[in-house]
């Protein structure tokens, strides 16, 4: 899988690549009386892109954010309703109406267009914020719990997405973080 990550993608391939490097030149330079059993570096893979799709903790947060925005998302919807019925009855009445009833119509067409702007992008701010403030609370989560599982199995090193150029379904650990994340869930759901 060929994937680019910008510039931490660039230096994570190198790493991995060094890594490697360095792990085979020291097993040649390892002395011959050294067992000729000598484990090779454990390293897994982890697809961060399906564990942000699959995790609970991502799925109970998108949930939540949608909960919380609720009310504004049903409030921006009103008001775009509104500016409709105002646009549909000036493009019907206009004609019949008196100058400056229509120019009072129209200046109040163009107050509403801003302030549902105003209130769109505000809402868009907020919960742009509140996202960013969830994935990053996630993927501390997710980092500790592969650091955790990576340790607890006797990896020498684990690598994300963004810095593999191939990975092995055999070095692939997602699925064993996932459980893990879902035993996390679980167990912060319990009363």
């Amino acid at each position: 899988m060929i994937q680019s990550g910008g510039a931490n993608g660039f230096c994570g391939k190198y790493a991995l690549i060094a890594a490697l490097t360095l792990s085979a030149s020291a097993a040649a330079q390892a002395p011959s009386a050294a067992p000729a059993t000598a484990a090779a570096p454990r390293i897994g893979y982890i697809d961060v892109r399906r564990l942000i799709d699959t995790a609970p903790q991502f799925l109970e947060s998108k949930a939540k954010l949608e909960r919380e925005f609720a009310k504004q998302n049903s409030q921006i919807n009103a008001d775009e309703t509104k500016l409709g019925a105002l646009k549909q009855r000036y493009e019907r009445d206009s004609a019949i109406m008196t100058k400056d009833n229509a120019e009072a119509l129209k200046r109040e067409i163009e107050a509403t267009e801003r302030d549902n702007k105003r209130r769109r992008d505000e809402a868009r701010a907020e919960y742009n914020e509140r996202a960013k403030a969830e994935a990053n609370r996630n993927l501390a989560i997710i980092n500790d719990t592969a650091i955790e599982y990576a340790r607890a199995q006797g990896y020498d090193m684990v690598v994300g997405s963004q810095a593999v150029l191939y990975a092995s379904p055999r070095a692939d650990i997602t699925d064993a973080v996932l459980q893990r994340l879902k035993q996390l869930g679980a167990d912060s759901a319990k009363p």
